[in-house]
């Protein structure tokens, strides 16, 4: 897979994202903190199991991850190798993707979504986003308002799945996906 600048300044972006110590490298420990932080700022004490659920489902991605970025096998992946498994085929298609990533993005639901209705308010939204992936809170209102394009005050599981994927594989940065995490490095 060809990875375009666009797409390289966003996966330096997400690359961050994972990077919850800042230590340069993406670790186990790094899926393990980004769970519990999230579950915590929610109310979701250890055992329970929607925190059980995204910690597990967390602790999968990582191993998947790891399998095919870790290059160098030291428990541990660099940015480089990050964006290394993405050019050999990482992301294939959209349609793979949601494969992989809804059961992800459900728990996250189970945790953010205080009253169960399947929508989020721009406050769960900026919990959820802090918690798991330190994104600044300024950053995080501008991205609900970007997803929120009903201006309604709520954004679904349809509106995150669309911007997740946007993200990765769309290449028009006006796009609410292309903000997903927030602003990227000019």
């Amino acid at each position: 897979m060809e990875i375009s600048a666009f797409l390289d300044q966003k996966l330096t972006r997400r690359f961050e994202t994972y990077d919850g110590d800042r230590d340069g490298f993406v670790g186990r420990e790094d899926f393990e903190t980004g769970a519990a932080r999230t579950a915590e700022a929610f109310g979701h004490a250890p055992g329970s199991p929607a925190r059980q659920r995204l910690h597990d489902l967390s602790l999968a991605l990582w191993t998947h991850l790891a399998r095919v970025a870790d290059a160098d096998g030291d428990g541990r992946i660099s940015e480089a190798e990050y964006k290394a498994a993405f050019a050999a085929g990482l992301l294939e298609t959209p349609e793979s993707f949601d494969e992989g990533y809804l059961p992800f993005l459900d728990a996250i639901m189970d945790i953010a979504d205080a009253d169960g209705d399947g929508l989020l308010t721009q406050e769960e939204e900026v919990r959820w986003t802090g918690a798991l992936m330190n994104l600044p809170e300024a950053d995080a209102r501008e991205v609900f308002r970007r997803l929120d394009q009903d201006g309604d005050g709520l954004i679904g599981r349809a509106d995150l799945l669309e911007a997740i994927r946007a993200y990765y594989f769309d290449e028009d940065p006006g796009s609410a996906g292309s903000w997903l995490l927030g602003p990227l490095a000019g």
